[in-house]
């Protein structure tokens, strides 16, 4: 069905033919490059790896250990976990790098190998390109007998990640335990029906309640976390009578909140509350990808800040964010980074935060997210057919609103006004995404779907 080798990591879909989907030679072949190159850039041998609750997580960690153990490799297994957990162990560890398997967002017939570099975050797009060519040549040197690595089985590295938010400066644990929240969670029987009732236990709240907790990857619903697929959290907290909903995605890097009304607090104004928080505690700059909403713009500017945009894709928004020395940043589908925590985008300092930030506003959280600008945006996507030339594409868009400020740094971001649309190619899916947004629903919908059909028309001329 698909395989996507991107700055996001090699993911596909299980089965089928090798080369064309994920199969177990595929696994074998990329995690061997990767192995192959770390092995280029240290001496150390120690190597991090976890995996979300996908059904072929189990299957799929199997081969990469095994993989790893033949180059040499000392692997330190976390089992189920977290994104941001696996790239913090890395530092925990003092490890040349780890490998999460996990497709995000994306469907449970697919999955993905992240690499993390010795920091703890995403190789770059340089050191990746180096890794393809590696695995096309398959130009692989395994270990001898003696040299064999070994696997370590370690469950505690979730509880090390979970004591630094605590303990992190700018989370109020006593502001949250005395706000006593009725928090509901959807897990999406992934990982999040670990890590985040751990969390909150950990915050000091008390009345948790979870949906979809059990860890079988056989996802309750779509597991990007959408309104649209969010409805059963949404009447479960209007049923419990609880004071907010939190959803993550299957890795637990996206987070956004329901408010006690059933209403979406956006997933695109995560970031936005949690860096009201963080600047006004500290002074400094905002960095988010280019996809994301203007509010936090205006949020920052309000502060005395300075904000940037970035290309989308967590890479560059931590490159852009390290250029600017910025305080908080991170992606409107509810991605956060603390950069003084770690760089990556990471769901449970997300919660902290915006947890503190709510229990010291002595707000609901509805009233908290109507103190912010309201800007509506409209997420679409079309999916790419073969032999369609997106380039040609993209070159006659730019040209039919060539009198429009026009950003090509990542796809094309056009400004009408004070709306904006921007579309590219995925870095994890066979599709174009179009973004538009606007004061107006109606504006952001109609904008966006004014783009779609230019891209329908001239990809049918093509």
């Amino acid at each position: 069905m698909a395989l996507i080798k991107s700055i996001s990591g090699i993911r596909g879909t299980i089965g089928g033919k090798t080369t064309e989907n994920l199969t177990p030679l595929d696994v074998v072949k990329f995690t061997a490059a990767y192995g192959t190159w770390l092995l280029t850039q240290s001496t150390n041998n120690k190597i991090i790896i976890g995996r979300d609750g996908r059904i072929s997580g189990e299957m799929v960690s199997n081969l990469v250990t095994s993989t790893l153990i033949g180059l040499g490799f000392n692997v330190i297994d976390l089992g189920l976990s977290t994104t941001p957990t696996v790239e913090m162990a890395v530092k925990f560890e003092d490890a040349t790098g780890g490998i999460i398997l996990t497709a995000s967002h994306n469907p449970k017939e697919w999955n993905a190998l992240k690499l993390l570099n010795n920091k703890g975050e995403f190789i770059s797009g340089d050191e990746g390109k180096l890794i393809l060519e590696l695995a096309e040549k398959e130009d692989f040197n395994f270990a001898l007998i003696d040299k064999l690595g070994s696997i370590t089985k370690d469950d505690t590295l979730l509880k090390k990640h979970i004591d630094a938010i605590v303990n992190y400066p700018l989370v109020d644990v006593a502001a949250i335990k005395k706000a006593k929240f009725k928090i509901v969670v959807d897990a999406v029987n992934s990982t999040g029906a670990i890590a985040v009732p751990a969390l909150l236990k950990a915050l000091g709240v008390k009345d948790i309640i979870v949906l979809n907790g059990d860890v079988t990857g056989n996802f309750a619903h779509n597991p990007e976390p959408l309104p649209e697929h969010l409805t059963q959290l949404s009447n479960e907290v209007v049923k419990e009578n609880a004071h907010l909903g939190i959803a993550v995605d299957p890795d637990v890097d996206r987070l956004c909140f329901v408010c006690e009304d059933g209403s979406m607090f956006g997933e695109e104004y995560t970031l936005v509350a949690v860096a009201d928080y963080i600047l006004s505690k500290r002074k400094g700059n905002t960095v988010s990808n280019m996809s994301s909403t203007r509010a936090l713009k205006d949020i920052t500017i309000k502060h005395g800040g300075e904000y940037f945009p970035s290309a989308v894709g967590e890479v560059n928004v931590v490159n852009r964010m390290k250029e600017k020395n910025a305080v908080i940043g991170g992606e409107g589908n509810g991605g956060i980074i603390v950069p003084d925590l770690h760089y990556g985008r990471d769901a449970l300092i997300g919660i902290g935060l915006f947890l503190t930030h709510l229990a010291n506003s002595k707000k609901t959280i509805k009233q908290l997210r109507n103190t912010y600008p309201d800007y509506f945006m409209s997420k679409n996507k079309i999916t790419l057919t073969q032999g369609i030339n997106i380039t040609d594409i993209f070159e006659k868009i730019k040209d039919k609103y060539k009198n429009q400020p026009i950003n090509t740094e990542d796809g094309l971001k056009i400004e009408f006004d004070t709306d904006w649309v921007h579309l590219r190619t995925s870095n994890t899916e066979p599709i174009i995404r179009i973004y538009a947004e606007s004061n107006f629903e109606t504006t952001a919908d109609n904008i966006a779907k004014r783009i779609m059909q230019d891209i329908q028309e001239f990809g049918i001329r093509n």
